[in-house]
């Protein structure tokens, strides 16, 4: 710094006040143009850590995740809260941890020890979490997770609302033997996603009929085998829990001398590129918002936006629409 202030020739007072852009500092136009030309020649750069001693926190945004950066559609997250962190001058630090708890636990340290602004700890599939302990030390909120009882702020999906834009998709094509492939696995997604076709049929004044919904697992095998008796049920549309889910119902209909969308509608759940966009026809889906996930969790993280009562901030979970859903023909 007072190298700067010599090359500038002004006082290191007057320097400190440039860079650290101190307000209400009484500097004329043409030192601090000086000064910030030495600061460009010199190459000088501020004393991050001292700052961080008066500060309190770094610029510094942790994401602790399970296994987002392995997961391709999921690895949106990370994009969206890098994006944001980047808007408002954080930089994000990202531990990827594969469900290891020993590499949890250090990089969370890690990042407590570099004095994090706060920390986004985040599921690359939507559940319950207990959050590691080491959190309370740090404002912390949880992203595609939620802990129970609400105990720190949360960003989710809201899968009730993707439910039932998956069935009004079908619906406005003029269905109404709609089948849903569930899950058989308890989860948020199992219990909103049912509800959400549920209420879809309920507000198109269609009648629910238990013996067009069934769990399945959540692959292409469980829709390959699913696929058979929903089409006994006579069955003109379904909505599959996810897109790999879609492709098994696509390989049951070719193998049955059918077709997609012409002999049955198809819409899956997810929007992961590299099935729904490449199937053909293309896959008419419901997008989990990953990117918005992310650059909701930041906001919240900064104070920007707040949850509601319940501690949550839910996003909403767009239709994609494409080729696998067209008007059914008149009886």
């Amino acid at each position: 710094m007072r190298d700067v202030a010599e090359a500038a020739g002004v006082s290191v007072s007057t320097v400190s006040h440039v860079v650290n852009d101190k307000k209400g500092a009484r500097i004329g136009k043409e030192a601090r143009e000086r000064v910030l030309r030495a600061v460009r020649e010199l190459g000088y750069r501020p004393n991050a850590m001292a700052k961080v001693l008066v500060k309190g926190h770094s610029r510094f945004l942790g994401l602790v995740a399970d296994a987002i950066a392995s997961t391709p559609f999921a690895g949106q997250i990370i994009r969206g809260a890098q994006d944001e962190a980047w808007r408002h001058g954080y930089v994000l630090l990202v531990a990827n941890t594969e469900g290891n708890e020993a590499a949890e636990t250090e990089a969370i340290a890690m990042m407590l020890e570099h004095k994090v602004r706060g920390v986004l700890y985040s599921a690359w599939y939507h559940r319950a979490v207990e959050p590691p302990p080491a959190l309370a030390e740090t404002d912390c909120v949880l992203v595609n997770c939620f802990a129970p009882g609400g105990a720190l702020p949360a960003v989710v999906p809201d899968e009730v609302a993707g439910g039932q834009e998956a069935t009004r998709m079908l619906l406005a094509a003029g269905h109404r033997r709609i089948a849903f492939i569930n899950t058989t696995s308890p989860s948020p997604a199992h219990d909103g996603r049912l509800q959400g076709y549920r209420q879809a049929l309920a507000d198109a004044g269609v009648p629910f009929d238990p013996s067009l919904v069934v769990d399945a697992q959540p692959d292409q095998e469980g829709g390959f085998e699913a696929i058979g008796p929903l089409l006994a049920q006579g069955a003109t549309g379904v909505f599959c829990h996810n897109d790999r889910v879609a492709m098994g119902v696509y390989d049951g209909v070719r193998e049955r001398g059918l077709r997609v969308p012409q002999d049955l509608a198809v819409v899956g759940f997810d929007n992961q590129d590299v099935i729904s966009a490449h199937l053909r026809p293309p896959l008419s889906t419901v997008a989990l918002p990953h990117y918005e996930l992310g650059r909701m969790g930041v906001r919240v993280l900064l104070g920007l936006d707040r949850p509601a009562d319940d501690g949550r901030v839910v996003v909403d979970c767009p239709p994609v629409h494409r080729a696998s859903v067209t008007a059914i023909a008149p009886a």
